[in-house]
C-alpha cells in the first residue's frame, strides 16, 4: 500500500510540473508571438506584400535582417550602432513572420524586393545594412538597383567565398538545435533557453566559451537574439530558404557604393574568409576583421558603432559625432581597386 501511495505522488507531481511547464510555454509563447506581429505593417509593393517596420527620422537606413530573423531583429541589430539621425526601415525577408516567400525566392528576387518597398515608400536612396544572411541581398541590391544605395554596410556577411565557405556549426548540438529550427519546434526551442542555453549561443555562431567570459551585459544581448528567434513557427520557413544559401561569384567590382565590411576570426559561421573576398573585390571597400567577438560580435558593440559613426560621417560629412576609440587587437584593411 505504501509502495502504491509513493507512486501515485509521484505520478501526481509529474502530472502538475507537465502541467505547469505546458501553461507557463503557452503563455510565454502566445506573448512572444504577440510580439512578433506587433509593430510593423504590410505594403502592397510590386514584389508582392512585404511587411517592414520604421524607426526614428533622417537619412534612410534599410536594416536587412539575418536569419532567423524579421523586422523585429532588424530593428534590434543597428539599435546601438546608429543614432537618432536615420530613418531606419526594417523589412522581413521572404519567408519571415508576415511576408510570404515566392515560389523563385532568392536573393536576387528579394534584392528587387528591397527595391520595390523602397519605391512604395518613396525612399529614393538608402544606406543598406546586411548582417549575415541579410547581406546576400544586401550585395544583389548594390549590384542591381546601385542608384538606390548610398553606402553598404556588410556585418559577418554569409555572401560567396572561394576557398573557405561560410557554413553552420557541425557540433552534435547545433545539428539538433538545427534538426529542431527546420521543423519550427517552439517548445524545444523554448526549453532549450531554459535548460541548455549554451546549445543555442553556439547556434548563433558565438563560441560559448566567449560567452562565458563575457561581462553580464553582454551575455544579456546574446540572449536577447536567442530570445527574439522564437517563435520559430513563424519564422522557419525564411530558415529553411537560408539553410539553402544561393553563393556563387558575383560581379562585386561593380558595386559603387562605399562599402563597410565587418567580421571576426572567431565567428562559428566562418564569415571572415568571405568578408575578406567582398572587400577585395568591391572598389574602396574597408574591411574590420576583429580576432574575438563570435557571429554576434559579442564584446564589439561599441567598437563596431565607432567604426559605423566614422564611415557614414564619411559619406555624409555634415554630420560629425564622437566615439570610443578603436581596440589595438582589431585589424583594419583599406582596398582600393586601380
Amino acid at each position: 500500500m505504501q509502495h502504491k501511495t509513493m507512486l501515485f505522488i509521484t505520478l501526481s507531481g509529474v502530472i502538475a510540473l507537465a502541467i505547469w511547464v505546458a501553461v507557463l510555454f503557452r503563455v510565454e509563447l502566445d506573448r512572444v508571438r504577440r510580439a512578433a506581429l506587433d509593430g510593423a505593417v504590410i505594403v502592397k509593393t510590386a514584389a508582392g506584400p512585404i511587411e517592414y517596420a520604421e524607426r526614428g527620422e533622417g537619412i534612410p537606413l534599410l536594416s536587412i535582417h539575418g536569419a532567423g530573423g524579421g523586422f523585429d531583429q532588424g530593428l534590434a541589430n543597428v539599435e546601438d550602432l546608429v543614432d537618432e539621425g536615420y530613418r531606419v526601415i526594417a523589412p522581413s525577408r521572404f519567408g519571415y513572420l508576415r511576408t510570404p516567400a515566392p515560389p523563385s525566392a532568392s536573393p536576387t528576387t528579394q534584392a528587387d524586393a528591397h527595391a520595390a518597398l523602397l519605391s512604395t515608400l518613396q525612399v529614393r536612396q538608402a544606406v543598406v545594412v546586411g548582417i549575415s544572411a541579410g547581406a546576400q541581398s544586401a550585395v544583389e541590391l548594390a549590384i542591381r538597383h546601385p542608384e538606390r544605395v548610398s553606402a553598404l554596410i556588410l556585418i559577418v556577411p554569409g555572401t560567396y567565398s572561394p576557398t573557405s565557405p561560410v557554413a553552420v556549426d557541425h557540433s552534435r548540438g547545433s545539428r539538433l538545435v538545427f534538426w529542431l529550427v527546420n521543423v519550427g519546434a517552439d517548445f524545444f526551442w523554448w526549453a532549450a533557453e531554459k535548460i541548455a542555453p549554451s546549445i543555442l549561443v553556439r547556434f548563433t555562431g558565438v563560441p560559448p566559451e566567449l560567452f562565458r567570459r563575457s561581462s553580464q551585459a553582454d551575455r544579456d544581448r546574446v540572449m536577447r537574439v536567442v530570445r527574439s528567434i522564437e517563435p520559430l513557427s513563424l519564422r522557419f520557413r525564411g530558415i529553411n530558404l537560408d539553410s539553402a544559401p544561393h553563393l556563387h561569384p558575383l560581379p562585386l567590382d561593380k558595386i559603387t557604393a562605399p562599402t563597410l565590411i565587418i567580421s571576426t576570426r572567431d565567428d562559428l559561421f566562418n564569415t571572415a574568409p568571405a568578408a575578406e573576398f567582398a572587400a577585395h573585390s568591391i572598389p574602396g571597400a574597408k574591411l574590420i576583421i576583429y580576432e574575438t567577438g563570435g557571429h554576434l560580435l559579442v564584446r564589439r558593440q561599441d567598437e563596431t558603432a565607432a567604426a559605423l559613426r566614422d564611415f557614414l560621417d564619411a559619406v555624409n560629412p555634415n554630420r560629425q559625432m564622437d566615439g570610443p576609440a578603436s581596440d589595438p587587437d582589431v585589424q583594419v584593411r583599406h582596398h582600393i581597386k586601380d
